[in-house]
């Protein structure tokens, strides 16, 4: 008998003990909602939702113009979101910017260790940011003060209750404990740390004071019973939320019935609030743990994107450019290293305390690659001033030779150090084009006074001169339309007949004209005649050895095909702001027939330059 008793005893010190273990979870699982219920009523400023734009696919005007429309229309304490979403976007495509435009300056010649770049738009962009922090901070030292007044007003209406308690003045106590309710109510915010202990003292004197009023029990039972049914209203509510599938807005809307449950409804009889308050609890710690399981596997999910973000550190750490010796080399190397850093930042986003760790990794990884590509380029200025020196000596040779009268020598010295000249690799950027103008000035001019001696001496061009004018007369005076292969055997003839000296090349422009006319007869593409035109032109410089007037065509269409590379850039990215638009808008049409012209007009260019880089000159 005695064994079965303490078998008794045993068996409800266990189920005492279960439910003080459960009672404790629930207990866990309320103050973590009331603290995230506390959190949020100090912001609760910082709740109303700016409309988040696709600021991924804005350009760089664009963002900024968007950042200052937040600052100008909404409080500062809304604009967290949507500014670090700008911030993101801004510094990604600033970062795309920046890294063509140092690749541009290298590929030119360029140190990295002295490139420079400053943008009207960064400056603009970094002012208005400035402004969102200070307005941030300003607001931020406001509310601080503001919460602690509020702590002080509750703290009066707590202080105020207790005496109303003490006085026990049944004539007016129901009425002024309602007016110290209305003012409660009406109280904001206060400090998040001071929050449950402040609402646990009033609500332990709101208790007090229903407990004391004998003398209204009609007043409160009828309180007691109105409150009961709001709180069963909000047992419901919480119940309902159980089944929502996002546990981010179960647990903010069972946040604020908590509140509601706080702040807005008084207290039950005390036959009931054990109970109701437990049931409360209990779907409270049901919505708690499925909030818990949600983020056990969203950390999961961040120790998956941490192992892909060190596999890629892993990639970076063990590349090897070790073997690169050229600018070109680097440069490739520096493309497959950024492809890396894209796809360390693609891996996915990390809370910063979990982020933190991973990227001091992926900098230092980065870093011994930067400091290999620095020490190169360091390498290579000082290999610039080398060649400096070098073009030096080649200006000084050129600028002492160009009045030279020993043609034979002199000319053989100066088609050698050109050919110097080609071989010596890149200057620092800042004496290219001085150097440069000096040296080609010096060959200049001795080569035009070379061409005038021999147009001075050759008596025998005269023949050539007449016999030109007189083959161009006849060619004027024929008549009826010639074939392609005419016209070709006819600028043959013409060469044939001798190079013309330099004071009568203006007859080579007439014949070029007439031989223009007879091809416009024809049926022939847009794209062939040009070409026709253009060897005919090419081919007499070259026959005449004119090798400025060559360079100068090279010049020229290197020039023309960066233009139309840049016009059909610029259009393909007008389209990608109409996007939307049909094709059959006319807007639309317009562009890509100026994008197929500009195309056009690049083939044929293109096909100049080739055959002007196939002769040997």
């Amino acid at each position: 008998m005695l064994d079965n008793t303490e078998e008794n005893i045993d068996k409800v010190e266990g189920e005492l003990a279960q439910n003080n273990a459960e009672s404790n979870k629930n207990d866990q699982a309320v103050e973590e909602v009331e603290n995230k219920m506390a959190e949020d009523a100090e912001k609760s400023d910082e709740r109303h939702e700016i409309p988040m734009l696709d600021y991924k696919s804005m350009e760089l005007e664009a963002l900024v113009d968007e950042l200052q429309k937040l600052l100008q229309k909404h409080p500062v304490q809304q604009l967290k979101a949507n500014v670090d979403a700008i911030k993101n976007a801004f510094n990604s495509k600033f970062g795309k910017l920046l890294a063509a435009k140092k690749e541009a300056f290298l590929a030119e010649g360029g140190d990295s260790i002295d490139f420079q770049f400053s943008s009207p738009i960064k400056t603009t962009y970094n002012k208005l940011l400035g402004q969102y922090k200070v307005n941030r901070e300003t607001y931020y030292s406001q509310l601080e003060k503001q919460l602690k007044e509020n702590l002080e007003k509750r703290n009066r209406v707590i202080n105020e209750l207790k005496d109303l308690i003490e006085k026990a003045d049944t004539k007016t106590m129901y009425n002024d404990f309602k007016a110290l309710q209305t003012r409660w109510r009406a109280i904001g915010a206060v400090p998040r740390t001071k929050y449950n202990d402040t609402w646990k003292t009033y609500h332990h004197h709101v208790e007090r004071f229903y407990d004391l009023l004998h003398l209204s029990k009609d007043f409160r039972e009828l309180d007691f019973k109105h409150n009961l049914e709001e709180k069963l209203k909000l047992i419901k509510q919480a119940e309902d939320l159980v089944n929502e599938e996002d546990v981010n807005v179960a647990f903010k809307q069972l946040q604020e019935l908590h509140r509601v449950w706080k702040e807005d409804i008084g207290p039950v009889d005390k036959e009931y609030r054990e109970d109701i308050w437990n049931k409360f609890s209990e779907i409270t710690k049901k919505i708690h743990d499925s909030r818990h399981d949600y983020f056990r596997s969203l950390r999961s999910k961040h120790q998956e994107i941490i192992d892909a973000k060190l596999a890629v550190v892993e990639e970076i750490k063990n590349y090897n450019y070790t073997s690169n010796k050229t600018h070109s080399d680097w440069q490739k190397s520096i493309n497959e290293i950024e492809n890396l850093r894209k796809k360390y930042f693609n891996a996915g986003k990390l809370p910063h305390h979990k982020s933190e760790a991973v990227w001091q990794e992926f900098k230092s990884a980065t870093n011994k690659f930067n400091s290999a590509k620095n020490n190169f380029y360091r390498n290579e200025k000082n290999q610039k001033n080398d060649n400096l020196k070098k073009k030096m000596e080649l200006v000084e040779l050129a600028e002492s030779l160009k009045d030279n009268e020993n043609w034979e020598e002199t000319t053989n010295v100066m088609k050698r150090i050109q050919a110097d000249w080609k071989r010596i690799g890149n200057v620092p950027r800042k004496f290219s084009d001085d150097i440069w103008k000096r040296f080609k000035e010096a060959c200049n001019f001795y080569f035009d006074r070379l061409h005038a001696r021999k147009d001075e001496l050759n008596q025998e061009q005269q023949e050539v001169v007449n016999a030109k004018k007189e083959f161009l007369e006849k060619f004027k005076a024929s008549e009826g339309k010639a074939t392609l292969e005419q016209i070709e055997e006819t600028i043959a003839q013409w060469k044939e007949l001798g190079k013309l000296p330099r004071n009568s090349r203006h007859i080579d422009g007439k014949f070029n004209k007439e031989v223009e006319v007879k091809l416009e007869e024809l049926n022939l593409g847009k794209e062939e005649i040009a070409m026709i035109k253009f060897k005919n032109i090419i081919d007499a410089y070259a026959a005449e050895e004119d090798y400025r007037k060559l360079d100068n065509e090279q010049q020229f269409i290197r020039k023309k095909i960066d233009e139309a590379v840049r016009e059909i850039q610029q259009l393909e990215n007008n389209l990608s702001f109409i996007s939307n638009a049909s094709k059959e808008n006319p807007l639309v049409k317009n562009v890509h027939a100026d994008i197929n012209r500009f195309k056009e007009s690049l083939d044929l260019w293109q096909l100049k330059l080739d055959y002007l880089k196939k002769l040997d000159y």
